[in-house]
């Protein structure tokens, strides 16, 4: 079984600009996600696709391999993740170079160790999946949100307001890490969340989206934080 880590670190960032090679308590936060996969044990290639010189050129200081750049196809502003993923297999299977196993890795994900990375594929084959998605639960349970109505609140699904929290259903939504899959699963369904999908439940304290400024202050607070505790 091959194993391919697909870091997908492209140079356009609109929100925070330069993000995916910003600095992340002490060094590029690119390097968080290549030190995963590389301390997972379980890839024959760690590499970065990206469309921007100096990514590549940090990449390969922390030890990914960049061996081609992506194309502007993928690396403009609407191309999805599995095109990324897909250019990336398919470049690599026209070298000769065919992997059973890919992980596709946000460069944003500094909570990201190589323990998960290596449960994630453990799950997979365990289950005979075709991919695992990490996820993380709702704070709140989603059935007793309320909407604005005419400038008034309501509850969106009046049935649930009298429920205890306890008694609902948990509600979950992906942790926005990284996705592991079988790839022959991945070219024939083309998306991530594909048929037979087996989740890895992570703790919000592995978890924090970062898509502004405020994200990017409370990250690196919580980052500190479990550093801190494991002293």
């Amino acid at each position: 079984m091959r194993a391919v880590a697909i870091i997908t670190a492209r140079g356009g960032s609109k929100r925070i600009p330069r993000k995916n090679i910003r600095e992340f308590c002490g060094k590029p936060i690119l390097a968080y996600s290549i030190n995963a996969a590389l301390s997972a044990g379980i890839f024959d290639t760690v590499m970065v696709s990206t469309d921007d010189n100096e990514i590549a050129e940090i990449a390969r200081s922390y030890g990914a391999e960049v061996p081609f750049m992506r194309s502007e196809a993928t690396a403009n502003d609407y191309a999805a993740t599995n095109d990324v993923v897909k250019e990336v297999l398919d470049t690599y299977a026209k070298h000769g170079e065919c992997f059973d196993i890919a992980c596709c890795i946000y460069p944003t994900a500094p909570f990201l160790t190589g323990e998960t990375l290596k449960k994630a594929v453990e799950l997979l084959e365990e289950n005979q999946a075709d991919s695992v998605i990490p996820v993380v639960r709702f704070g709140f349970p989603p059935q007793r949100s309320v909407v604005v109505e005419e400038g008034m609140l309501q509850f969106k699904w009046p049935e649930y307001m009298f429920s205890r929290s306890q008694d609902l259903q948990p509600f979950y939504h992906d942790a926005g890490q990284f996705y592991c899959m079988r790839t022959e699963s991945f070219l024939a369904e083309n998306r991530l969340f594909m048929t037979k999908t087996v989740p890895l439940e992570l703790s919000e304290m592995e978890v924090q989206d970062i898509d502004n400024e405020v994200d990017w202050k409370l990250a690196e607070l919580k980052y500190q934080l479990i550093n801190n505790r494991n002293q």
